[in-house]
């Protein structure tokens, strides 16, 4: 790897550093409630099942009763546990992080959690004090104007050199879409690479839900590195506003798009809620998790106020079931802890009810969480190659790359496990 300058995505690394568990010797003192913690385990796998190795050298078998996922983990500290049941996902990773526990492929083992999220209730879920430390962190991570810019900073201008060793040459950081027709609109017929082309054929799916008209006004909220924008302005000879908060992922697209065809793109840094217009289609691909919450309904405003009636906005948005999204909302995960300060997935129901107050009618949402595991895998491939060829910029440290490669395989085993989704969905204003 590169020579290091310490500190390179240290604000995430370090996102967890007021939750604790306290000395070792209350682990030890805890380890008569470690079969009760792996009790509500057992109980809760309705499908799939864990061969734990204890830090005794004994192993126990978990679940098995039905057919599922089946993970390896090897227990090497009780105090893994007790981080696991006093503060959840924030916990676990923790307990990776210090070499608490280890699996061959931690990915099963995220699919499986997942997969019986329902009947495991709140076991990965934290709790007491340690609930109260993770909300009141994550409150302070609230998307306000200036809120929003910060945590933007934190994870996306980590710099466009680290993200280019391993997103692709479409420098898209969203789901791709695999094995799509091949007559369809496509991007970057030029690449070879199996992960581009999915992209592209995502590009596409989301330029033909505008239905354009050449010569159009478009708006694209949160534009990342470019590459939708100029797809748009090229293909439908449109004119396109990208906003986006990250000075890193303008100056890119500026530079990169400035060359190629796409003259009809103006990248600005602005936020959703200050945009005044009005546009024949709105785009947005999964920049909405990243709004939070209580801003659901501003970001639903922006769309309304600023479509022209009988236009048409573009949404992939990732999503958590209504069964197991209050729970997931009561605290912070390890998502929202250390890569995505202030996100929150998707409570779908409630975001279409929000919509539809607004005269933003809810079609056509078609759902491919399955993709965005091969997407991860992907992109998990090509990060771990470019640590191995020693092509990660400087400055990121070893732990940093352990906690990059930890999200990339807790995401795939979400997404993989099928409790989390992502969806492309239109919002159609009615006509006037």
């Amino acid at each position: 790897m590169n020579a290091q300058v310490p500190g390179r995505g240290g604000e995430l690394v370090e996102g967890g550093r007021a939750i604790g568990v306290g000395p070792q010797w209350l682990a030890r003192l805890w380890s008569g409630g470690v079969h009760r913690m792996l009790d509500r385990i057992d109980r809760g796998l309705v499908r799939g099942s864990i061969l734990a190795t204890l830090p005794g050298g004994e192993t126990r078998m978990l679940g098995g009763r039905q057919p599922g996922f089946d993970a390896i983990v090897n227990l090497r500290s009780w105090r893994a546990l007790l981080r696991l049941a006093t503060s959840g996902s924030v916990g676990w990773y923790q307990a990776w992080d210090a070499g608490e526990w280890e699996s061959p492929d931690p990915v099963p083992l995220f699919a499986l959690f997942m997969d019986n999220a329902v009947a495991l209730g709140d076991v990965a879920r934290s709790r007491g004090p340690w609930r109260m430390i993770t909300r009141a962190i994550h409150a302070m991570r609230r998307n306000t104007r200036s809120g929003a810019l910060r945590n933007i900073h934190v994870h996306y201008d980590l710099g466009n050199d680290f993200y280019e060793q391993w997103l692709g040459e479409t420098m898209l950081y969203s789901s791709a879409i695999y094995d799509a027709p091949t007559d369809g609109p496509s991007a970057f017929t030029q690449f070879v690479t199996e992960l581009d082309v999915a992209q592209s054929t995502k590009v596409g799916a989301i330029f033909d839900r505008l239905a354009l008209k050449p010569g159009g006004r478009v708006l694209e909220i949160g534009c990342g590195w470019g590459t939708l924008a100029a797809f748009i302005a090229s293909s439908a000879d449109a004119h396109v506003d990208a906003i986006s908060l990250s000075d890193e992922q303008l100056a890119y697209a500026q530079t990169r798009w400035s060359t190629r065809d796409a003259g009809g793109v103006a990248f600005l840094k602005r936020d959703y809620r200050d945009v005044q217009g009005q546009y024949d289609a709105i785009a947005s691909v999964e920049m909405v998790e990243a709004v939070g919450r209580a801003y659901w309904p501003d970001f639903l405003d922006c769309i309304a106020r600023n479509l022209k009636p009988g236009g048409r906005a573009a949404l992939q948005l990732i999503t958590m079931p209504d069964a197991i999204f209050e729970q997931y909302a009561r605290s912070a995960d390890f998502i929202q802890t250390f890569v995505f300060p202030g996100g929150m997935l998707i409570k779908e129901s409630e975001f279409a009810a929000l919509a539809g107050e607004r005269g933003l009618a809810w079609e056509d949402r078609v759902g491919f969480g399955q993709h965005y595991a091969r997407t991860l895998r992907a992109w998990r491939v090509n990060f771990d190659l470019a640590v191995e060829e020693g092509r990660l910029p400087a400055g990121f440290d070893e732990r940093f790359v352990r906690l990059w490669r930890y999200y990339l395989m807790y995401c795939e085993g979400g997404f993989l496990g099928g409790g989390i989704d992502v969806a492309q969905v239109t919002l159609v204003k009615a006509p006037a």
